[in-house]
């Protein structure tokens, strides 16, 4: 995995308490399944490691396969939300594993560099396959991460906005580096998920 985390790991903290994988869980407690999708060095790695554990290793190793993580956030209404949160591999050869990880994801974050328009083209392919396969009603976030490089820019944000809209997606700009919006896009997701029933375990 990027961002030298390599195993499983939760953060008890400031975003709220850590969940046994055994509890039931009602609407205030839901557990949900997350996948993120991307091209290879788009920082996935580096978002879930700087929302996870706080972190940010600009030595960044590439992720084989998948790498799996957890981590618990408060909302403001007092509902608590469990992320599992599924990795992917960037790399063109590990592209045919990723309906294993997207299979019953509640949620897909689809990350893209600023400055680099191949991934975000790269991402326009994950959300089209996100849209033939995956779980029905899957709250989609499309994500531009480097935000810190504002000035290598080579994809408008409002370009990327306006696809977002398009596809029924929201739309964020994130730094893991800086940390800027990483916590906000996972706040963003625990808001729009159902309530009033179990979210399904994966």
């Amino acid at each position: 995995m990027g961002c030298a985390a390599s195993s499983p790991a939760s953060r008890q903290g400031r975003l709220g308490v850590h969940q046994d994988a055994g509890e039931t869980y009602d609407s205030k407690n839901l557990r949900t399944k997350l996948v993120l999708l991307g091209d290879s060095g788009v920082g996935k790695s580096c978002i879930v490691l700087r929302f996870v554990r706080g972190q940010f290793d600009p030595s960044s190793k590439v992720t084989v396969g998948a790498s799996f993580l957890s981590q618990t956030i408060a909302l403001q209404d007092s509902t608590t939300v469990k992320f599992e949160i599924w990795d992917t591999a960037g790399q063109e050869r590990y592209a045919s594993l990723a309906p294993l990880y997207y299979r019953g994801a509640a949620a897909a974050v689809v990350v893209y560099d600023i400055t680099s328009p191949d991934s975000f083209q790269k991402a326009q392919f994950w959300v089209k396959e996100l849209q033939k396969h995956g779980s029905p009603g899957i709250i989609m976030a499309l994500v531009g991460n480097k935000a810190d490089l504002h000035e290598s820019r080579e994809v408008a944000s409002e370009d990327a906005q306006a696809y977002a809209e398009t596809n029924g997606m929201f739309f964020i700009e994130t730094s893991a580096k800086t940390a800027d919006n990483v916590n906000q896009l996972f706040e963003e997701i625990a808001k729009r998920l159902p309530r009033g029933q179990p979210t399904q375990k994966p």
